[in-house]
């Protein structure tokens, strides 16, 4: 098996390795990919005045993460200049429905893996994390594919969490952005072997990160509207109920905890910022790990298909891109820079997308008999 620079065992073993790498700043490449302020820029900024201005570029980062949404049907009422941009967008990356026949096609004779963020893509996202709940049609709809095709969820959330919230055997479950896998543990269709795979990238790092978040729930408690979740390996700091003038606030908590903690990185996704481990692993590695793992490492017989909705999804798209193989799709409503080859606007779209899927599939399991 290729080095992840971790262990896969079974679910007895419970063994993970972490890899440790140079103390970086916050925003260095292993560190502050989400943010889409150029490096030279920055740096420039930094060496100015490299405690406010480090506040100041988060606010910025927050502030481009958060563009107005669009409402479906209403492209028209877009500034010509939008409209076009829209337009432009799209054609770079349709619809997944209005091109389902193409990637039906190119999954013939090959398996499908499918892989599915959860918020924001089989849930809503929601003002309060802890009620994002996903409907009956959705968790009918992931069944339905799980029954034909391996299924795996990928997802920033604790593992434990997701799993609570999807509610469903025989799937992988990959929280805190794939630093934390289990498989089915009972034998399923596509895991004959009754084999379960247990991956933790980073155990070490897990009282500092139980530290850091009790420290950052006393910060925040002053800021309205800001919460803290535990993922267990990484902590998520939610502003999306923040009032925008308190953003800095925010910003301002966090990177005066985590410069305690060397050991610890920032990055960003929608409306929340997130403290990691400075390890070498994302949700694109744990895509990887679980294809390797479904005995798919270097098949041309395999057709992967990742769907999500926030950056930390594009690290698993652009291994997509790499490999030459599957289809990332974006669940976005308004033009964003991104490596999937397709888009949805909303996790409705997400549930007819894999209703198709499964409706597809069965069609052509009748056409064999």
């Amino acid at each position: 098996m290729t080095n992840h620079n971790a262990l896969i065992s079974d679910a007895k073993a419970s063994i993970g390795v972490a890899v440790r790498v140079p103390n970086q700043s916050l925003f260095s490449p292993g560190g502050g990919r989400y943010i889409s302020i150029p490096r030279k820029k920055l740096v420039q900024k930094l060496e100015a005045d490299p405690s406010q201005t480090r506040i100041n570029t988060w606010i910025e980062a927050m502030r481009a993460s958060s563009p107005t949404r669009t409402r479906p049907g209403n492209i028209s009422s877009l500034p010509e200049s939008k409209e076009d941009e829209h337009s432009s967008w799209m054609a770079q990356h349709p619809s997944a429905l209005s091109m389902f026949e193409e990637i039906a096609e190119a999954s013939k004779g090959k398996q499908i893996i499918m892989f599915l963020d959860y918020d924001g893509t089989l849930s809503p996202i929601v003002e309060d994390p802890e009620r994002a709940y996903m409907s009956d049609e959705m968790r009918d709809a992931v069944k339905g594919v799980a029954k034909y095709f391996p299924t795996a969820i990928v997802t920033g959330r604790c593992r434990d969490k997701v799993r609570r919230f999807v509610k469903l055997p025989g799937l992988y479950y990959a929280g805190s952005h794939g630093m934390d896998i289990k498989g089915p543990s009972k034998k399923t269709k596509h895991n004959k072997n009754n084999k379960g795979v247990l991956f933790q990238a980073a155990n070490e790092f897990l009282p500092m990160i139980d530290q850091v978040s009790k420290c950052l729930v006393e910060k925040i408690r002053d800021v309205e509207g800001a919460s803290v979740e535990n993922n267990k390996f990484c902590v998520s700091v939610h502003y999306r109920c923040v009032d925008q003038n308190d953003w800095g606030l925010v910003a301002e908590h966090v990177t005066s905890i985590l410069s305690e903690y060397p050991k610890l990185r920032l990055t960003q996704g929608r409306k929340v910022l997130e403290i990691r481990p400075t390890i070498k692993w994302d949700k694109g590695k744990a895509l990887d790990l679980l294809l390797e793992s479904l005995g798919f490492a270097n098949s041309k017989n395999v057709l992967p298909i990742y769907i999500g909705d926030d950056h930390t999804d594009e690290d698993a798209f652009q291994v997509l891109r790499k490999r030459g193989e599957g289809f990332g799709i974006l669940v976005s409503k308004v033009p964003k820079e991104t490596s999937a080859t397709y888009s949805l606007q909303e996790p409705s779209e997400v549930g007819e997308f894999l209703r198709r899927l499964v409706e597809w599939k069965q069609m052509s399991l009748r056409g064999r008999r």
